[in-house]
């Protein structure tokens, strides 16, 4: 099996825990980030400034033209970013239609176009109550697709697939993981807001692993 893997990379920070966890396991990496049309750019910024620092190979693919067919997203609609924990039934408005699918399917092609084997992919158990395209079920199925789609078979791999955010926390912290290299707020404001379900589960995190999150909130 080839050493090289693609990561989808968002600037989160689970997926710069996904990016340092295939460094740390000696990987080639090559970064991927999309610009989907989310409601700010901040996270990529912050995800540029990672792979620049760590000299990982890094693309930042503009794919905002599909949002003319993904509406009713507040990620990308106009559309109020809902207050409250993942589990309310008003983070629903969050889910970005078959977004999942389609990023892997690019970070597929990606990797078989690099001859990479795998696609590491930043789901948490965390994320099964509101979006579908996070739970196991689909991360196997679309494994065992992405195996058979192309002549090169590419695995989709979850590392934190069955953990919570604050077991990924947990392994970052044990890396020495920076975390105010990450942003995790759904808002693009100077400071994180703190009330999002998104900025919520951070900080749950950061609680249970009973440190300080590192960056500034309102």
């Amino acid at each position: 099996m080839t050493n090289k893997v693609v990561v989808i990379y968002s600037g989160g920070m689970d997926s710069f825990t996904v990016l340092n966890r295939a460094l740390q396991d000696g990987k080639e990496v090559y970064a991927l980030t999309f610009d989907y049309g989310q409601r700010h750019v901040k996270e990529i910024e912050y995800a540029s400034n990672v792979c620049k620092s760590l000299k990982v190979n890094h693309k930042i693919i503009d794919i905002s033209a599909i949002n003319q067919l993904l509406a009713g997203s507040s990620l990308t609609d106009d559309i109020e970013i809902p207050e409250g924990h993942y589990e309310a039934e008003s983070m629903k408005s969050t889910v970005v239609p078959n977004r999942n699918m389609i990023l892997l399917s690019l970070a597929v092609g990606y990797a078989v176009s690099t001859g990479a084997s795998q696609v590491y992919y930043g789901a948490h158990s965390g994320d099964h109550a509101i979006y579908p395209d996070c739970r196991p079920e689909f991360v196997m199925k679309m494994n065992d697709v992405c195996k058979i789609a192309n002549y090169e078979s590419v695995e989709i791999f979850s590392p934190y697939l069955t953990v919570s955010k604050s077991d990924i926390l947990t392994d970052g912290l044990k890396m020495n993981l920076k975390y105010d290299q990450t942003w995790t707020c759904y808002n693009g404001r100077e400071k994180a807001c703190g009330q999002c379900g998104a900025c919520q589960e951070r900080l749950e995190a950061f609680s249970d692993n009973k440190i300080t999150d590192p960056i500034d909130y309102e």
